[in-house]
């Protein structure tokens, strides 16, 4: 049933657009009562979410190896979700809506945003481990630097995001990560120092 759900708002989304999507069409379409959707979703942004980028749980790590390997595979799989139709019919309304509906947006903050950022985190750990970082840095940093500049890329400035640019915006994170662990931890106390 979660399967027919999402793809049915995929297929919408596609079709009319998420301002104009409603939670009756999917149901109709899907062949499902509206009971059924609001008990996996609690909202129509939410559903939407999920259809077209993902759920609370993300995939496990590449396990490259390497910080910029990891970091290379996570931005091509979030490029690859991101920078499709209904992602991209969805990404700019779905922002305007979290901008005016604060519950909403701590929502999504406390569930999706919360989960990559997990991801994210796990890879700075596993950087560390290996000696690759010289200690953990803000994984709500990390995030930005990776997956802020692409849905920027992708939704503000409306950017041609090829494998190429994928590639470089992995660069310039992990250079970022190493500059911001090497910073924070060469103060004082391992403490990070005045920006």
């Amino acid at each position: 049933m979660d399967h027919k759900i999402l793809q049915t708002t995929r297929e919408l989304i596609d079709e009319v657009g998420y301002p104009a999507l409603t939670v009756d069409q999917v149901a109709t379409r899907a062949g499902v009562g509206k009971a059924a959707i609001y008990r996996r979703y609690a909202s129509k942004a939410e559903m939407a979410f999920v259809a077209t980028m993902h759920g609370q749980q993300l995939p496990p790590p590449a396990g490259t190896g390497s910080l910029h390997g990891d970091l290379l595979a996570l931005v091509r799989t979030f490029h690859a979700r991101m920078a499709a139709p209904a992602a991209r019919q969805l990404a700019p309304a779905l922002i305007s809506e979290l901008a005016g509906n604060p519950a909403l947006d701590a929502r999504f903050q406390d569930t999706f945003l919360a989960a990559e950022q997990a991801a994210v985190a796990e890879l700075i750990e596993q950087a560390v481990a290996r000696g690759e970082l010289a200690g953990t840095v803000d994984p709500a940093m990390a995030h930005l630097l990776l997956l802020g500049s692409l849905a920027s890329a992708l939704y503000i400035l409306n950017l041609p995001v090829d494998d190429a640019m994928v590639t470089d915006l992995a660069a310039a994170a992990t250079a970022g990560i190493t500059a911001l662990a090497d910073r924070c931890h060469s103060a004082p106390g391992g403490a990070a120092e005045p920006r």
